[in-house]
């Protein structure tokens, strides 16, 4: 199982950061959509580092596929073909309010954003006439000056985030991976996320060999109490914001905590965040979270995703030193090699 950790901060910072992860083992860097653009960073580790990269996630339905085909395309050349395209549709309030964007029955749209890539990625590669003709996209023309130099590589894969049912199912029928969304659990993943996946991988005569799953697991690791207490601070934090958002109360009906979600709702629309880690007992968390010491973390990983997942992120909301964070990647990668 290959292992993979986000990297953030200025820019300028990104290089030395990337060159740190890559001495400490991980396999590949992930981007995430926050307070930065989501792939200026990964132009970076593509550049000084042969990491493998990828946005996880990166907004689809605010950009053009056009634009992102492009960056695709540049990014599988400069990572000399180590880079994917994690692609997902957030909410409808951020889409609209924040990004001022059209939300038009997204699922929809996010198939015709994968389609339209992988045509327009095909016009690039073979030659043939750029012609796809979609209900919420056009892409007809394609002259040879905006053609990009070709290079070895394939295009990039395509990797949807999803949690819903009609995400998740999509995902399966045209996706080459399904990025799960770290507000999961492994009863969520059995038998909530694989049977929808595998519904979608059916209905179109695919295999689950055909799409890969890559979660994205919420770690705690420590090896004494000064990191035990950061580190469940930081995940108690994430867990709560999380489980605040509508969209992701599915994760906790399937234990019967729904109610939390309502509770997590009424407190940030209040502005009471300081008082919604508080919501987040031991039991949520060490369900939701992979929480321990190194070693501890490397068995549950495997106990969880063995079998199941290609590769794993871990998102880890708190400051981790470097040897912890190596120790962390060492152990997992020997619990499930």
């Amino acid at each position: 199982m290959k292992v993979d950790l986000g990297i953030q901060g200025h820019l300028a910072d990104v290089p030395g950061r990337a060159r740190a992860l890559k001495e400490i083992g991980v396999d590949g860097v992930f981007t995430s959509e926050a307070g930065s653009d989501v792939f200026l960073p990964l132009t970076l580790v593509a550049e000084h580092t042969g990491l493998f990269c990828y946005p996880n996630v990166a907004l689809a339905l605010p950009r053009s596929p056009m634009h992102l085909a492009y960056l695709g395309h540049d990014l599988q050349r400069l990572s000399e073909g180590r880079t994917a395209l994690g692609l997902g549709s957030q909410i409808r309030p951020h889409i609209e309010k924040r990004f001022s964007a059209r939300w038009d029955r997204p699922v929809g749209q996010m198939r015709e954003v994968i389609e339209s890539i992988r045509a327009i990625h095909r016009c690039w590669k073979t030659g043939e006439r750029l012609d796809f003709r979609g209900e919420h996209y056009t892409f007809t023309l394609m002259t040879p000056m905006f053609v990009p130099q070709p290079h070895a590589w394939d295009p990039p894969p395509i990797w949807l985030g999803a949690l819903g049912p009609q995400m998740t199912r999509l995902a399966g029928e045209v996706a080459d991976g399904i990025l799960v969304h770290p507000f999961h659990t492994r009863r969520f993943l059995e038998e909530v996320t694989v049977p929808r996946l595998e519904a979608g991988l059916e209905a179109v005569g695919r295999s689950r060999d055909d799409v890969a799953v890559i979660p994205t697991v919420v770690t705690c690791a420590y090896r004494d109490d000064g990191e035990r207490e950061r580190a469940l601070r930081g995940a108690r934090m994430t867990l709560a914001f999380y489980g605040s958002t509508p969209a992701y109360r599915a994760t906790l009906e399937v234990h019967g905590w729904g109610e939390i979600q309502a509770e997590l709702n009424h407190l940030t629309k209040e502005g009471r965040w300081d008082e919604i880690p508080a919501h987040i007992d031991d039991e949520v968390l060490h369900t939701i979270a992979v929480v321990g010491t190194p070693a501890e973390i490397g068995r549950e990983v495997a106990a969880r995703y063995g079998g199941v997942a290609a590769r794993i992120g871990l998102s880890m909301p708190y400051q981790a030193e470097d040897d912890l964070l190596a120790e962390v990647v060492s152990e997992i990668r020997a619990a499930t090699s």
